[in-house]
């Protein structure tokens, strides 16, 4: 029990997150070691998703913007910044249509949705953003997260601007293409919500109706 316990703190001050639907890595500790060896975190890592299915094992191997990120404990230079910031830009997949704005009313039942992303989940399971994990998104919410900023009157002070609205749109798919190393989930690149879904979130940014701007 002693040694499990010993390796969960070395994986916690090392900062290491490589699954796709989190965030980004984690800051360590002032005082995490300055050295781990990397073997022991994969080890713990693996040993901890040893029961998933075959698919979910691929998920624990971070990708090359997420080893850069853990490399630098998010505080990337600027020359990585930009290349991250490319690499992930070209996975954007932009609506064919051209449309970028969804149903509002749709959006805020993406927004309140916390489920999907885990492998015990019915595969019928409709993954939501969990948006009030980390916003506050209208002014009557009483309970939500604050690790990102309030997203109240979002359309309105941008003046729903097309570029601000084709931007939000990049945001929500991809975070990383448009600020290295964001704490906020790449909900379109890894698959975890549809265009449709991501559109009717970029309509409860934006709509004037949506709650959001009221």
């Amino acid at each position: 029990m002693t040694k499990t316990i010993k390796i969960t703190a070395l994986v916690l001050a090392a900062g290491f997150i490589a699954l796709p639907f989190c965030a980004s890595a984690q800051t360590a500790p002032k005082d995490a070691p300055k050295t781990i060896d990397p073997a022991i975190v994969d080890a713990y890592v693996k040993a901890t998703f040893g029961k998933a299915p075959p698919e979910w094992q691929e998920r624990i191997v971070p990708d090359e913007t997420l080893k850069t990120c853990n490399a630098y404990h998010n505080n990337v230079p600027s020359a990585e910044a930009d290349k991250i910031v490319q690499r992930e830009l070209a996975k954007v997949v932009y609506p064919a249509d051209g449309k970028f704005l969804g149903d509002w009313k749709e959006g805020r039942k993406v927004a309140n949705n916390g489920r999907g992303g885990q492998f015990s989940d019915p595969p019928d399971t409709i993954a939501g953003g969990n948006c009030y994990a980390c916003h506050q998104l209208e002014k009557s919410e009483v309970s939500f997260g604050t690790l990102g900023p309030s997203l109240t009157n979002y359309g309105k002070d941008r003046k729903y601007a097309p570029d601000e609205i084709k931007n939000a749109f990049t945001k929500i798919y991809d975070s990383q293409a448009v600020l290295a190393c964001s704490n906020m989930p790449r909900f379109g690149a890894n698959k975890v919500l549809s265009e449709q879904q991501i559109k009717d979130l970029v309509a409860l940014l934006f709509d004037p109706e949506s709650p959001v701007n009221k």
